[in-house]
């Protein structure tokens, strides 16, 4: 039987464990309003239902409301009806099951760079990540590290740098966290190599839908493991992580070589990818003087001691096909070079343009109609439709992507197609365009045999995600009921 206890015991009970609000304590649940009351709250919210006792806090202030209703997209908002900050795994093992007894949606948050939504949830509890930093012991001779689900990735690779060591496959943006990347797959220039990041994890921590604290792996658990890698939250929240590790080189050999045609860039990615002449591969798209985005730049990168030799100018560009008179060249330290985007961010963030809305399509293109796909999405776009964004383009090898849910093309090597677009919040109508562009280009890709990365924003149903998943549907489904059995998971992903 459930015990109703007095507004006086609650507060008293609970300011002890931590709940608190800004300016005002947290005195309990209404499942009446399904709302938490504070000492602040107006008028009397009738039955209250005593919350537990947390090592960190609750929120139900207006600021913390407002940016959990908010990422870095821009473009959905759905409100919260409060904001833990855990304190503890504890925490986030006890809250789910108060959510889940009072059937509140969950959506854990790490650095709220999602582009559509996906860790928002309305009327529910939104979950901050970001103290769950712990970064487990490091030696020289490690192979992993374990790390908690809020770390950022800039932080691991300080850590284990510092002992000659690095995780073999980094996002562009460093500043995510490694329980973000890892619900999505975790794709960059090292994936040809290594595959993505969730394929260089060998252990998880996650605390179910029903509250449950569970180490799973390829061996323990394994049906909870790879439903969870990649599987965009639907199953557990990921507290934890532990990655593998490699020897990290001291600095690198930096390249960026202009093409003058497409055709020509792709092919030469692709020998490299296939080659493993480089250690990180990518390459982007640009617009010519008249607007058309016909320019692409290769960009490599070659690993020096202790990784590898001494990079080589004339062995490193043999045989490339591209504007020899345009190269540019750059040793880099380890770290720079990963974190080379730094200096732009911060640009943009001085220049208002980091709160401008971010409708991304990101998709993965087969192959074998790779050139043919890019160029015609290509051929239609226009400065407007990316304003102060990036085209990407680059192969990975369908061999290194070995988690069940990243779903990738059935092709050998299939390339990552983005565009990281970036326009003014406040003009809905090119939002709404270019939402509406991003779901064509999808459906041009997905008639030709390629998938979405899921971290963009393209408009999808169940029935999309249905197709999206095809032969791991139902697995995932399987796991979704024994999990998450009151479906309280992570419902802006829109997936169940």
């Amino acid at each position: 039987m459930s015990h109703t206890p007095s507004r006086r015991t609650v507060l008293r009970g609970l300011t002890a464990g931590g709940l608190t609000a800004t300016g005002a304590a947290v005195i309990g649940f209404a499942p009446a309003t399904r709302s938490w009351a504070t000492t602040a709250s107006a008028g009397g919210p009738g039955r209250l239902v005593g919350t537990p006792p947390l090592d960190g806090s609750l929120t139900t202030d207006e600021s913390s409301l407002a940016a959990a209703s908010d990422d870095f997209g821009h473009i959905v908002h759905r409100r919260p009806v409060a904001v833990l900050r855990p304190g503890s795994v504890r925490d986030v093992m006890a809250m789910v099951r108060f959510c889940q007894t009072h059937d509140l949606p969950v959506a854990p948050r790490g650095q709220g760079h999602a582009t559509n939504g996906q860790a928002q949830v309305a009327g529910g509890l939104v979950i901050e990540t970001a103290p769950l930093a712990d970064i487990g012991p490091v030696r020289a001779d490690s192979t992993t590290v374990t790390v908690g689900a809020g770390v950022r990735w800039s932080e691991l690779a300080k850590a284990t740098i510092a002992h000659g060591l690095t995780p073999p496959v980094f996002t562009d943006y460093l500043e995510l966290s490694v329980g973000g990347t890892l619900s999505v797959g975790g794709l960059g220039g090292q994936t040809h190599r290594h595959g993505a990041q969730v394929d260089n994890v060998t252990e998880l921590q996650v605390v179910t839908g029903a509250g449950e604290l569970v180490r799973c792996s390829r061996s323990r658990r394994p049906d909870l493991f790879h439903a969870v890698l990649a599987g965009l939250g639907q199953c557990a929240v990921i507290v934890g992580a532990t990655v593998r590790l490699v020897p990290a080189p001291e600095t690198v050999r930096h390249y960026l070589l202009p093409y003058d045609d497409l055709e020509t860039f792709l092919d030469d990615q692709l020998a490299l990818v296939r080659e493993g002449r480089f250690d990180y591969v990518e390459g982007q798209v640009a617009a010519d003087a008249g607007g058309a985005f016909r320019v692409p730049t290769l960009e490599a990168v070659a690993y020096g001691p202790p990784v590898g030799p001494a990079p080589d100018d004339t062995v490193l560009l043999r045989g490339l096909r591209h504007n020899a008179s345009g190269v540019q060249r750059a040793d880099l330290s380890y770290y720079d070079f990963l974190d080379r985007l730094a200096p732009a961010v911060a640009a943009l963030k001085e220049a208002g343009l980091w709160s401008y809305a971010h409708p991304w399509l990101n998709l993965l293109l087969p192959g074998r109609s790779a050139a043919a796909l890019a160029s015609r999405m290509l051929e239609t776009l226009g400065p407007a439709d990316l304003g102060p964004g990036l085209v990407l383009v680059y192969p990975l090898l369908r061999e290194r992507l070995t988690t069940p849910l990243l779903r990738a093309p059935d092709d050998p090597t299939p390339y990552l197609f983005a565009l990281l677009r970036a326009t003014p919040p406040e003009d809905t109508a090119t939002v709404d365009r270019l939402l509406a562009a991003n779901r064509s280009a999808y459906e041009l890709t997905a008639a030709a045999g390629g998938t979405r990365y899921p971290v963009g924003s393209i408009p999808f149903t169940r029935a999309d995600w249905r197709a999206h998943f095809g032969p791991e549907w139902r697995r995932l489904e399987r796991a979704k009921r024994a999990y998450d059995p009151r479906g309280i998971l992570v419902p802006g992903q829109g997936v169940f």
